[in-house]
């Protein structure tokens, strides 16, 4: 447990930032076939979301500002090579594997029994990786 006047102190929880280049089509997509709860749109630049306890945050791209001079924001633009990604455990993942290709997810292959783990992976509309993984 940590002190109240430590970090992280209870309250803090973490957003993972992903740079989309189309809000709306990116909204629709991580709401409709992801199944994340849409909580919040900001202006016509970002959406937040609520994921299984996880917080989502799509933004536009957008360059340099005050707080952050040196740093612009962009969609990844080589789906092959990937800086970060995301990992979705599951109880179950070749039925969460037919959910999602139900509702329109594109993966990269079919669930791959590794012995120790089963995991395959699919990508958002701007190609943010997202993993499904069952340990």
């Amino acid at each position: 447990m940590t002190a109240p006047d430590s970090f992280p102190a209870a309250g803090v929880e973490l957003t993972h930032i992903l740079v989309v280049s189309d809000l709306a089509r990116s909204t629709s997509w991580y709401r409709d076939v992801l199944g994340a709860d849409l909580f919040r749109e900001y202006g016509g630049t970002s959406a937040v979301f609520r994921f299984r306890g996880a917080w989502l945050l799509l933004v536009t791209g957008g360059g340099p500002t005050e707080d952050k001079p040196d740093v612009t924001f962009a969609p990844p633009d080589q789906p092959g090579r990937v800086s970060h990604a995301l990992t979705i455990r599951v109880p179950d993942c070749r039925k969460a594997y037919a959910v999602l290709v139900a509702r329109g997810a594109q993966f990269l292959t079919p669930p791959h029994d590794w012995g120790y783990e089963t995991r395959c992976f699919f990508r958002d509309p701007d190609g943010h990786l997202f993993e499904l993984s069952q340990a």
